[in-house]
């Protein structure tokens, strides 16, 4: 990687923060607040990140195309402005149908600013360069959790949870459009054939696409379920709620120590090999947190790797596959089916513990892992078919 790449890096990876920070973590703090504040139903308030998610997928091929004609500099600046209007509404909110109004509007700036827009500026940048700008981008964003529940916490504190939305609001508009408007690059001029639908697919590259695309609605479905019901499947497995949360808490290190290694190999290796490393660790670790037979806390170290290069994986795998002019329209393609899947996967959780219980849903989830290993295996035998010079 060259040094002149770690400004923009950075800008996108303070954006990545706070935009992450502010949207699909904010409700770990502000939910109990905000039901003590409303009297408004805890299922009722939680259903908002659904209602955001379920935005964000429904938009996110328009933002693939709009990257695609446009640049991600401009779609990035409305993300983050639809984020700081998403938020302006809910800290005004005087009902529920406001409140879910003001989350499908941040839904809108979810679709147009997380990693999926974030890794296709990058790929509009720098084409196939673009993995070492990826990994490095996933860095920051391992930090969103850390950096933004301790922040919102202490807004808490001094102004409540409307005045944790206003804030975050205000740090999009004061702190991160700037940084975009000003750090990031205008992308060279698309290709003609780019604004005219580029991103039509052969056979074989539709067959690819379309394990790719279950790859990712399982991982979608299946991350959201465990990062909202860990707790109660850890607890079940005979853990005290202090205990579960002590062993939650090694997820994320290892999230960012499996990307560090990911970057020490300096993409020596076909992305294909980084998925499938992904999908079989977060397997080993679900299967040996089920067996109870290692301590549960390798169990979830594993998990937390596989995670965490996961996320590399689907922003680098994609690039190598269809080729840097269609990347960004593939992304907005692949992001859709994941992000409905993930605005499903709260109440698909629920359902699964009301009919096997924790050990069911774990279980389940379980299988979901397998199955996406499989899948990792498959593309690995038929990359060949759509990049056999990148093997």
């Amino acid at each position: 990687m060259t040094t002149g790449r770690w400004p923009v890096i950075s800008a996108l990876g303070i954006v990545q923060i706070f935009a992450w920070g502010s949207s699909y973590y904010l409700m770990a703090v502000l939910a109990a607040p905000i039901v003590h504040d409303t009297g408004w139903p805890l299922t009722k308030v939680v259903a908002a990140v659904s209602i955001g998610l379920l935005c964000a997928g429904l938009a996110s091929l328009l933002v693939g195309r709009a990257i695609a004609r446009h640049g991600g500099r401009p779609v990035l600046a409305v993300g983050v402005g639809l984020l700081a209007v998403g938020l302006l509404i809910v800290a005004v909110a005087q009902t529920l149908a406001i409140f879910w109004f003001g989350w499908a509007v941040m839904g809108l700036g979810m679709a147009a600013g997380l990693y999926d827009p974030a890794f296709a500026t990058l790929g509009r940048l720098y084409g196939r360069d673009a993995r070492s700008a990826i990994t490095t981008l996933t860095l920051w964003g391992g930090f969103a959790a850390t950096i933004c529940w301790p922040l919102s916490a202490w807004l808490l504190d001094l102004f409540g949870w409307r005045g944790v939305a206003v804030s975050y609001a205000a740090i999009h508009l004061c702190l991160c459009l700037p940084i975009i408007l000003w750090l990031i690059p205008k992308e060279p001029q698309a290709p003609a054939k780019t604004k005219h639908g580029a991103a039509t697919l052969t056979p074989d590259e539709r067959v690819v696409f379309l394990v790719m695309s279950a790859l990712m609605v399982l991982a979608g479905l299946l991350v959201t379920t465990l990062s909202i019901h860990l707790l109660t499947i850890l607890q079940a497995r005979g853990m005290s709620l202090t205990e579960a949360v002590a062993l939650g808490t090694l997820i994320g290190p290892a999230q960012v120590a499996s990307r560090l290694l990911e970057m020490a190999g300096r993409g020596r290796h076909h992305p294909a090999w980084t998925m499938l490393a992904a999908t079989c660790l977060t397997a080993s670790g679900l299967v040996l947190l089920g067996t109870g037979l290692v301590w549960p806390g390798a169990a979830l170290i594993l998990y937390g790797a596989g995670n965490g290069i996961f996320s590399i994986a689907r922003g680098a795998l994609p690039m190598t596959l269809f080729g840097p002019e269609r990347y960004a329209e593939i992304m907005g393609r692949l992001a859709r089916p994941s992000l409905l899947a993930q605005a499903a996967a709260p109440m698909v959780g629920v359902w699964m513990i009301a009919q096997g219980g924790a050990t069911g849903a774990l279980m389940a989830v379980m299988a979901l892992a397998g199955i996406n290993a499989f899948l990792a295996i498959l593309l690995m035998s038929l990359r060949a078919r759509v990049a056999p010079h990148a093997i």
